[in-house]
């Protein structure tokens, strides 16, 4: 229970993130990119993106699973 801190990535100024928190936020700006600049919620999307959409989530989904793992251990 004492080296909780060691699963925790560290940022400026002696400040502290979870590994979950930084996958999440990589998770939603690449959505935001997906939907502003590569138009995947356009009118007319093709097959391509839609999938690419999924691929996206999943890998969002695994790294969440290992991430969550590996900060329970």
């Amino acid at each position: 229970m004492g080296y909780l801190y060691l699963k925790k990535i560290k940022l400026r100024n002696n400040i502290y993130m979870s590994k979950v928190k930084l996958i999440s936020i990589i998770y939603a700006i690449g959505i935001i990119i997906g939907a502003l600049f590569l138009e995947v919620w356009a009118a007319e999307t093709s097959f391509i993106k839609t999938i690419g959409v999924f691929v996206w989530t999943i890998i969002f989904l695994i790294a969440l699973f290992f991430a969550d793992k590996n900060e329970k251990e």
